[in-house]
Order: structure tokens, then sequence, then C-alpha cells
């Protein structure tokens, strides 16, 4: 390593943004709900071989859920996107229908500063290849697993560069194990490693470098981030 341990304290930006304080209220679970029924309906709908009239009846039932999700009288700051990033993260956020979703975790065990191990299991409307996991979803999976990975170092920031090396086709419906840990830091730039597997088969690789972002840097973010206007369609 090239910081002390008290230039790497001197360095801290901001605290880590994966790391949720508090618990969920009964809001936040109900949303929970809301995107695992929307997330499989992004799949039964994208799999569904339905008769037309029984999809014009399903988009009908849909347009009335609409309403109601979006019906006035709500409870201020509840909305998923007001979420903490664990919660809306477009990954292993359990609010975001988009996620897959993928689980995280830490494990002290490993590196200098412990390492991140995610799970996720790629569904049909990821499909690449025939059967097989589009190259674009395997890396930013890589992204999310090393940015929580880089948060580790107590001095987190924004991704600068990352390199995918695909080592074998990634297949549907199987559990995925990404792993990623911190090579070494370089003033502000803080190098992560990573790997994703099936079992006993490396799929990929991935090398990420972290730009350590100064307090007014993610202050500036955090004001331009505008939630209070309604939904665009």
């Amino acid at each position: 390593m090239t910081n002390s341990d008290s230039e790497r304290s001197e360095g801290v930006s901001f605290p880590s943004f994966h790391d949720r304080n508090s618990e969920l209220t009964d809001a936040d679970k109900a949303r929970i709900r809301l995107a695992a029924v929307t997330r499989q309906l992004i799949l039964d709908s994208f799999m569904s071989t339905a008769r037309n009239e029984d999809i014009d009846t399903a988009i009908d039932q849909i347009s009335k859920a609409l309403e109601s999700i979006n019906a006035p009288g709500g409870i201020p700051g509840s909305a998923a996107a007001e979420s903490h990033f664990t919660d809306r993260s477009p990954f292993y956020g359990a609010m975001n229908p988009l996620s897959m979703p993928m689980t995280m975790e830490k494990d002290e065990s490993f590196g200098e500063f412990g390492s991140i191990s995610g799970r996720a299991t790629f569904t049909e409307p990821y499909e690449g290849p025939p059967g097989h996991v589009h190259g674009g979803y395997i890396a930013a999976s890589f992204d999310e697993v090393l940015g929580m990975t880089q948060s580790l170092t107590g001095r987190p920031g924004m991704t600068g560069t990352l390199t995918i090396k695909y080592r074998a086709p990634t297949p549907l419906h199987q559990e995925i194990v990404y792993r990623g840990w911190v090579d070494r830091i370089e003033g502000r730039k803080i190098f992560t490693k990573g790997t994703s597997h099936i079992g006993d088969t490396l799929c990929a690789e991935a090398e990420a470098v972290f730009l350590s972002m100064p307090t007014e840097m993610m202050d500036k973010l955090r004001k331009g981030r505008d939630l209070s206007g309604p939904a665009q369609s």
C-alpha cells in the first residue's frame, strides 16, 4: 500500500452509501413487495405466449394498477427513488424492479480491507448470446460489486475505468458468484479486482479504478438530484 492509515483517514470523502443505518418502514416493505411483483411481471410478460385478447385484458389491469400507485394523498418521501442506495440499486436493490436482485455480502477474511461477494441469477430478459447473459449486464454487475468493494477503504469514489475479460459464456438460470477485492491505493485512485464464477468455471475477470470523491463533489451531486417532480412518461 502507498498510503498510511493517517493518510487514508484524511482522505475520507464521505460515508459509504452502501451501509444503511435505519430499519425498513412499512412503506419500504410495501415497495419491496411491489418491486417483486413488477419484477415477475417483467419476466412473465417477456416469456408470455398468451392470446392477444388475454394480453389486452392484462394491459387494462396493469393500467388500473398504475392509477392506484399514482393515486394522490400518498406518503411524502416514501418513494423507492428516495430510499437508501442499498434499497434502490439497479442490481441488488429490493425496491428496484430492474434489479435481479443480486445479493451482496462482506467477507472480512480476505484482503486488507475485506472483500465483497455478490450472487445473481439472470433470466431471459437479460439474454445476449442464445441461452447466455448479455456481456453488458455482466460488466455492469462487476461495476456494482467493485463499487461496493472500493467503499471498504473508507474513502469511496466514482468509477474511473472498468476493464472486463470474458473467459467463458455465462449461462442463464445458473447462480453467478462475483467476488471483488481492493488491490492497492495510489493517492485518490483505488484499484480493485474481481472474478465471476459458475461453480468451478471462471466466467469473467474485472479490473476497475475508482477515484475517491471530494466531499464538495458528492454534495453537488446530491443537490442536483431532484425527486420532487412527478414521474415522466
